[in-house]
């Protein structure tokens, strides 16, 4: 019997994912066997990541595109299903970051958090799902935060935005499960990666994060593939509407 983890024969959409967790995740699910469709706005990272995926042997394409831009995500959508083939699996991981006091936070940077990190979950989502709902199956993960359930000072907005994603996820999942759709959230801890490589380098910062942490240390990337395989998978068939932690215990403790 094949295994219920196999992704063969399935077609998935990672926002964002020319480097970092995205791109962790999208070689995970094109070693489970799904083809992979990378996005970024930076071409040039995103025609290397699409490379490096191809030389270790996946299908892999890359499409340009704003996650900010409701034309540049529906003429991409529609390349993607007329051109490439249909999204079976949409993984919205696309965002950022930026650090400030609230009294200070910049109104632009604030919308650029909003539009970036929320807002693009349902621009993506919503042109996908018509097509997944027109063919009755699809999957949907979206990557949320230990930050959707907690905050700390400077980042505000993006847990606004995270709890916001989370709760976003749920709503998918109720209103498009009656059409076949599994809709579930990733909420990652804290990793070690390009965008928190600001706080990797702070070593007074970096000891919390160990201390704090039941497991005594930073989660690296491809700890995130099992998670995003298995939401993606027949495996978790019955799993709708649940925001899975992958933060080594950190959101379990006081």
């Amino acid at each position: 019997m094949p295994s219920p983890f196999d992704l063969t024969g399935k077609r998935a959409l990672v926002t964002g994912s020319s480097r970092g967790l995205g791109l962790a995740m999208a070689r995970a699910l094109a070693e489970a066997g799904a083809a992979v469709v990378l996005n970024a706005r930076d071409t040039v990272a995103l025609g290397a990541a699409a490379k490096d995926l191809a030389e270790a042997g996946a299908t892999v394409h890359a499409v340009a595109f704003d996650v900010t831009s409701r034309d540049s995500i529906n003429e991409a959508i529609t390349h993607i299903e007329d051109e490439i083939g249909p999204i079976d699996i949409l993984v919205n991981n696309a965002g950022m970051q930026f650090r400030s006091s609230l009294e200070a936070f910049p109104p632009e940077k604030f919308d650029q958090v909003i539009a970036t990190n929320f807002t693009s979950v349902f621009n993506v989502s919503q042109p996908v799902a018509r097509y997944m709902i027109a063919r009755g199956a699809g999957r949907i993960i979206n990557i949320c935060s230990l930050l959707s359930d907690m905050s700390r000072p400077s980042v505000a907005p993006y847990a606004a935005t995270k709890a916001a994603v989370a709760n976003l996820t749920r709503g998918m999942a109720v209103d498009w499960a009656r059409h076949g759709l599994n809709v579930n959230g990733i909420a990652p801890g804290y990793f070690a990666t390009e965008l928190n490589e600001a706080l990797l380098k702070d070593e007074k910062f970096n000891n919390w994060i160990e201390t704090r942490t039941p497991m005594g240390r930073w989660g690296q990337p491809e700890e995130l593939g099992g998670a995003v395989v298995f939401l993606a998978s027949p495996a978790a068939a019955f799993v709708n509407g649940h925001i899975l932690y992958v933060d080594g215990a950190f959101t379990a403790t006081v």
